[in-house]
């Protein structure tokens, strides 16, 4: 579809019933990530799982962009497309492009979301570091590859094998702008739970993930959404930054659980 954006994106459309389920890749990443979930997601909710702009199957623009631009892409996407109510289901640092949809887009068109083994919390400084390190040219195929490997750990899945392989296609460019425009929200909003809780009224929102096996920081969200009734929490029984690929049945439910207790539509 050419786009509003006046750019080619990208996706797959399958499934019907709102609100739709809206699939973000995180950056150097394509849509291929969800194609595990599609089948089981579209059985109850019209899902749309896009490629950003420069990504997988989109165009590749002249210029330079930023997070913005990918907001940009994704609203006209639902627009031109005709999605009304939207859920975004955001992979990793794809979370600040749902954040901003919902915070453009209000409480009526995005009645909540799902945000997929991201630091909701906060990025540890090791992870500061290693986004610096994707922009520096003499630093980042070193450090891609150490992310790969952490991303991976404990798994043996050729489907999860092959979608990192499609991450290894993209080049400095791409994920030196991935570092840069992750670190610049990070610097900005100070952690993905501060910037929600700007958001007013509040948005409901499900963190899903499986890495890291960590009680600490599952014990510090669970605190967290007592004191937050509109954030919950759930850990899967995985091992990957990719559950998709090892337990989609069970990713799928929690994300079905979640969607069918949001609120309904407002009468108009």
């Amino acid at each position: 579809m050419r786009t509003s954006t006046r750019l080619v994106i990208a996706f797959d459309d399958v499934g019907d019933g709102e609100p739709a389920l809206v699939c973000l890749p995180g950056w150097c990443s394509n849509r291929t990530v969800f194609r595990p979930m599609l089948p089981r997601l579209a059985r109850g909710h019209r899902t749309v799982a896009l490629d950003w702009r420069d990504h997988g199957g989109s165009e590749r623009p002249a210029a330079d962009y930023t997070t913005d631009d990918l907001v940009d892409d994704a609203i006209a996407v639902l627009d031109e497309s005709g999605v009304g109510r939207a859920v975004p289901v955001a992979l990793s640092h794809a979370g600040w492009a749902a954040i901003e949809m919902r915070r453009r887009l209000g409480p009526e068109r995005v009645p909540g979301m799902v945000l997929l083994d991201w630091m909701v919390l906060g990025p540890p400084p090791p992870f500061v570091a290693a986004l610096a390190a994707l922009q520096d040219p003499r630093r980042w195929e070193s450090t891609r590859a150490e992310l790969f490997r952490m991303w991976s750990t404990g798994t043996d899945l050729p489907a999860l094998d092959a979608h990192i392989g499609e991450m290894a296609e993209y080049g400095f460019d791409t994920w030196a702008r991935a570092g840069r425009e992750i670190a610049a929200r990070f610097e900005s909003a100070g952690s993905p739970v501060a910037a929600l809780e700007r958001i007013d009224p509040p948005c409901p929102t499900l963190h899903v993930y499986a890495q890291p096996a960590d009680d600490a920081l599952l014990a510090a969200q669970v605190a967290y959404a007592g004191v937050h009734p509109w954030f919950a929490v759930h850990r899967l029984d995985a091992k990957s930054h990719f559950p998709m690929f090892e337990v989609p049945d069970d990713l799928s439910e929690v994300i079905e659980a979640f969607v069918a207790a949001l609120p309904a539509a407002s009468a108009r």
